[in-house]
């Protein structure tokens, strides 16, 4: 899979755990738990992490963010599957447990197939053109001045 690809679905699959975690952050019955807590906000840093790169169309550095933010959604999915029964057996939080678990799933199965060859040559290349595109440094900027 092409790293355009990865990133449009992987994009599809973040709009997804947006919804879990918008009915999470408005839910009543987790508003006193820490722990619990701890899963809408992991998922908003989590979407807000990769925006910039999304918005740039970095596909390589949105690639490796969410990446390294995998780990933290396995972990808050698999907290809020074991323990949401405590605060509700309603069906909302069952198939919003199932629904985190399927995002955590999908991700898994998108960083399987995406080739990461092409994703490293694509973050050579954007830090290369960044770095292209940074204005020079003043030499100015590196006279000491004495204090009088």
């Amino acid at each position: 899979m092409s790293p355009e690809e990865a990133v449009a679905r992987s994009n599809t699959v973040l709009a997804h755990a947006w919804m879990i975690r918008t009915f999470l952050k408005h839910a009543d019955e987790v508003q006193d738990n820490e722990d619990m807590l701890d899963v809408p906000r992991t998922l908003y840093d989590s979407i807000r992490a990769v925006e910039p790169a999304f918005q740039r169309g970095d596909h390589g550095d949105f690639l490796r963010r969410l990446k390294g933010k995998l780990p933290k959604l396995r972990r808050v999915a698999e907290h809020f599957r074991d323990h949401f029964k405590e605060f509700s057996p309603h069906t909302n939080f069952e198939m919003a447990s199932a629904s985190l678990l399927g995002v955590v799933r999908h991700l898994d199965e998108i960083f399987a197939a995406v080739n990461w060859d092409d994703v490293a040559t694509l973050i050579k290349a954007n830090q290369s053109k960044r770095a292209a595109d940074s204005p020079e440094s003043d030499p100015l900027d590196d006279i000491e001045i004495p204090e009088v």
